[in-house]
């Protein structure tokens, strides 16, 4: 097998239709795990309706909705806005965590046992639970808004001791019609060789599926780490919204 062969993780057979009215058909996780064993990112089907991804971008002027707001620009991280929503999620927002989770937690598990790390929980009420007994009890999925000029630096969403090592990033807007630049852009940082650049643009309403921190690659001795960093190019025009959907809770 080589570094980057996807190989069949047991027990992906499973989903069907994972948001029924708003993305017909079903999502292919055997396709989106050899996505992310071999790239570390996957871009799955429509996720949201148009309107879906509309009444949530008019939830980022609802400040109440949210328990903390974040200027990039004052942190160096960017320039730019993001919101974490305050617990109760709204009811979208739960929804996409709660029943995104087991399938990512299946390849989860498989990256955990290759990688010699404790399981996660199979359902997302069990990893909150977890998170909990570990401190990390502040909501963690979040809207993010830029305009042009915006970009994110490269970084990583790691909120505690407790990680869960996948997240998803939904398109709200329309690229080339809504906002120009803007590319989801990864680094790759491989053991003993140069960096590896992604980029990759989802349309509106398709998740962006990709690795929090690291993931398992076969090596020499077995397996290995493989860290992965996530940002934004420069918006160019229009404004550009996100729904990051983050499983772990923060401390």
């Amino acid at each position: 097998m080589s570094a980057y062969e996807p190989s069949q993780l047991p027990g992906l057979e499973l989903p069907g239709p994972v948001f029924a009215p708003a993305a017909p058909g079903t999502l292919d996780w055997t396709r989106l795990a050899a996505e992310l064993n071999t790239e570390g990112v996957a871009v799955t089907p429509p996720l949201l309706s148009p309107e879906q991804c509309a009444e949530l971008r008019e939830l980022f002027d609802h400040p109440t909705a949210f328990r903390s707001t974040v200027t990039m620009a004052r942190h160096r991280f960017g320039e730019g806005l993001y919101r974490y929503f305050a617990y109760p999620l709204p009811e979208l927002v739960q929804d996409l965590r709660e029943r995104l989770y087991p399938p990512l937690a299946l390849i989860a598990n498989e990256w955990a046992r290759r990688l010699g790390q404790p399981a996660f929980a199979p359902d997302h009420e069990g990893l909150v639970e977890a998170c909990a007994a570990a401190g990390q009890l502040r909501p963690t999925p979040l809207l993010l808004r830029y305009g042009r000029g915006g970009y994110n630096c490269l970084h990583q969403d790691v909120y505690g001791d407790l990680t869960f090592p996948l997240q998803v990033a939904i398109m709200l807007d329309r690229p080339d019609e809504d906002f120009t630049g803007g590319e989801s852009v990864f680094v790759e940082q491989r053991p003993r060789a140069q960096s590896r650049p992604l980029v990759r643009r989802p349309t509106q309403g398709q998740g962006l599926i990709f690795t929090v921190d690291h993931r398992p690659v076969r090596s020499v001795r077995g397996w290995s780490r493989v860290t992965l960093r996530h940002g934004v190019s420069a918006v160019l025009s229009g404004e550009r919204h996100v729904l990051g959907v983050i499983f772990h809770d923060a401390r």
